[in-house]
């Protein structure tokens, strides 16, 4: 099970619609646009928004400090973290 976390500290639990994998389409309307994917600390998969900066998306706190790793940067906008399984 994946969870989506909101850009304003919102946490849920999402499935895929199929029950086993996210489909692209899926991971754009989560993020709200183009997906990119990178590292947990813990090695799970995040997908975030690819133009969220761009976009001057609000940061996404808890996002941030799931992501960083010793070097000053952050994640905007809402988030999926998930498993490789779940991503095809």
């Amino acid at each position: 099970m994946a969870t989506l976390i909101k850009s304003n500290g919102e946490e849920t639990n999402v499935l895929p619609k199929n029950k086993t994998d996210f489909k692209l389409d899926e991971l754009q309307n989560y993020v709200g646009g183009l997906i990119e994917t990178v590292r947990t600390k813990d090695n799970k998969i995040m997908v975030i928004n690819e133009e969220g900066k761009i976009n001057e998306l609000p940061i996404n706190y808890k996002a941030t400090e799931m992501y960083k790793y010793n070097v000053f940067d952050f994640i905007v906008g809402d988030v999926l973290i998930c498993n490789e399984k779940e991503i095809l």
